[in-house]
């Protein structure tokens, strides 16, 4: 076959121009990269030799060999793992990981420090070659098959693709180096880079020519918490992460008994690009004996916990164990529960101990892990323990619930929160005003699980969670905090000429309202929205019709506030005669008001913007 030339994805013709130009602080990192990707070659093809002993028969060593071109400026490291054929060239090495290419593309800023930490995130630790190199080339042979191909790129915009021999399976990346990096080519440089950040890898390397290996070669998970450094265990979470930040938190255990088993796992300090990524897949390792099996395996950690990085190694699962074995395995069901435990655990103590620190972590993490009080009964207590939340009371501070329950004002028994999409927007809720009046503290909850979670927990502290936007709010036991305020909440319409307005307001709106009522929860705002106590919490009724879930919103609750100046006229005006006619309109705009409130959007802006331009006229002539 003829040489074909193909052009890079445009998001990686862009990230080559990051990285060309000097995107890492040390460039050395690209080596570390590159036989990071060859061990996971290697392991790749250790899983599939168990079903398929052939394709290691004739080779069953792994390796990873580094070679040097002193004259061309060549460095080649090579692998004998799987191997790629033409399509998965082209598929791995032109275009960036699988999904969430855009969002990637988004998040790079130009700042060095900052785009350093999104590069492994996302899978394309193999560009970082393109920070010594001129031209990059791969040549690649997959296990089973006997043509090879070979990958040519300058990182310019394109690559080329054409046939090529490989005596064996396997890779072998070359690096032609740019003028000034023959460092790179110093055997002594490169026995330093190895041990630096590739002495965890359990497979040998070896600089061609010299029969030593330049590892250490042991799987570290295997070695005693006490004969591991706190850099090794950072450049291991590298590895096994393709990270590029520190871990947040690492938990190394070996559990004993009747199921044996290792972990060594990492929590992230950046946030992952592909957190909220729908298929919600971790990247934890697992190995059974020190073979890697698989890493992806929904049944090893819940998706709640799937910014994890790291691996499991398992004593007791068969060698030879299938997908399909792993899904009912009862083993990994429990190693699965132990380990959520052990994690959650772990968390726990941190944010006790290192709360300025958990703060950040929540920040990043909170949000996924509050999928686990929603789908996860056996850790949802200790899951609210370690939840942080923003509330009335405390600004931008982030409090436990334990801090909320021991703020709690005397004789309330519920804890209330509000769901929207921005904490700005909840702040300016119509329907706080009634509790931030009296002192009563709400939780302030953004992220969209929140809609789910909190009626599925119910309680906490034997206290229950109540939505302020559902159902009538219980506020009278709770006096206003401000004793002006307290006085002009006292004067209002008589009760007949109220009852008089909300007749009048049902007649107009019909069945768009489920009914019209008085309010507690207002003091400033004329009218405001709620949702029965027996109906859906407003945001997640929108949510769930938003995804096609609910086919209709159902009717709200419009509460009305007696004591605002607009009411009182519109109650008196109400007993008045003709006030029917009179006041249609000021019945619409005053529902179209409480929508825009709540950030919906108007079923018939034209209608309203007459009514409105109607009302200011009829206004102005009066005062003219």
């Amino acid at each position: 076959m003829a040489e074909e030339r193909l052009f890079f994805q445009a998001e990686v013709s862009r990230l080559l121009h990051i990285v060309a130009n000097s995107l890492y602080s040390e460039k050395e990192v690209f080596l570390r990269e590159l036989v990071s990707n060859a061990s996971d070659a290697c392991d790749r093809l250790r899983y599939l030799a168990l079903t398929a002993p052939e394709l290691t028969e004739d080779d069953p060593e792994f390796r990873i060999v580094l070679s040097v071109d002193k004259k061309g400026r060549g460095l080649t490291v090579a692998d004998n793992g799987v191997g790629m054929d033409r399509e998965e060239l082209i598929e791995n090495l032109g275009t960036i990981a699988r999904s969430g290419t855009q969002a990637f593309v988004d998040r790079l800023t130009g700042d060095s420090s900052r785009d350093v930490a999104l590069i492994g995130q996302f899978g394309v630790g193999f560009y970082s070659a393109f920070i010594v190199a001129d031209r990059v080339e791969v040549t690649s042979r997959k296990a089973g098959e006997e043509q090879a191909w070979l990958w040519t790129s300058d990182g310019s915009g394109e690559f080329s693709v054409t046939e090529a021999e490989r005596d064996s399976r396997g890779t072998s990346v070359t690096v032609h180096l740019k003028k000034g990096e023959k460092e790179f080519l110093e055997p002594e440089r490169l026995r330093h880079i190895v041990k630096t950040y590739s002495d965890h890898i359990p497979i040998p390397i070896r600089l061609d020519g010299e029969g030593d290996k330049l590892n250490a070669a042991a799987a570290l998970w295997t070695l005693p918490r006490k004969d591991i450094s706190e850099d090794q265990y950072k450049e291991f979470y590298h590895h096994v992460g393709h990270a590029f930040d520190d871990p947040w938190l690492t938990i190394h255990a070996r559990a004993e008994g009747k199921i044996e088993y290792t972990l060594l796992l990492f929590a992230p300090s950046v946030r992952p690009f592909d957190l909220f990524h729908p298929e919600r897949r971790h990247r934890v390792k697992l190995y059974v004996k020190r073979i890697f099996i698989t890493d992806d395996h929904e049944g090893l950690v819940p998706p709640y916990l799937r910014f994890l990085r790291g691996v499991v190694d398992s004593e007791d699962l068969p060698l030879n164990v299938s997908r399909e074995l792993l899904q009912t395995s009862p083993i990994l069901a429990r190693i699965k529960s132990a380990v959520t435990r052990r994690v959650i655990g772990e968390i726990k103590k941190k944010a006790k101990k290192e709360p300025e620190e958990y703060a950040r972590f929540w920040e990043n993490f909170g949000a996924v892990l509050k999928e686990g009080i929603y789908e996860d009964p056996d850790q949802r207590d200790v899951l609210l323990e370690i939840a942080r939340f923003r509330s009335t009371a405390r600004g931008d501070e982030l409090i436990s619930l334990d801090d909320y329950v021991e703020r709690m004002k005397d004789g309330q028994e519920a804890i209330y929160y509000i769901g929207g999409e921005s904490l700005e927007g909840l702040r300016h809720s119509p329907q706080l005003e009634g509790f931030v009046a009296r002192g009563v503290e709400v939780l302030l909850l953004t992220d969209a699980v929140d809609e789910f979670w909190a009626p599925a927990a119910q309680r906490y502290a034997d206290k229950s969670f109540v939505s302020v936007t559902q159902g009538a709010a219980d506020l009278d036991k709770f006096a206003l905090q401000d004793e002006d305020a307290a006085r002009e909440d006292g004067e209002g319409p008589s009760d007949s000429q109220t009852a008089t307005l909300i007749a009048l307001l049902k007649q107009t709106l019909g069945d768009v309202v489920k009914d019209v009522r008085t309010s507690e929860r207002l003091t400033d705002s004329a009218v405001c929205l709620v949702a029965d106590e027996h109906d859906l919490d407003m945001r997640l009724a929108r949510m769930l019709k938003q995804q096609g879930q609910l086919d209709e919103l159902a009717p709200r609750v419009l509460e009305i506030n007696p004591r605002h100046a607009l009411i009182k006229s519109l109650a008196r005006r109400a007993t008045e005669k003709g006030a029917s006619d009179a006041l249609e309109d000021a019945a619409h705009l005053l529902f179209d008001q409480a929508r825009i409130a709540e950030g919906e959007p108007l079923p018939d802006p034209a209608a309203f913007s007459r009514r409105l331009a109607d009302a200011m006229t009829k206004s102005i002539a009066a005062t003219a």
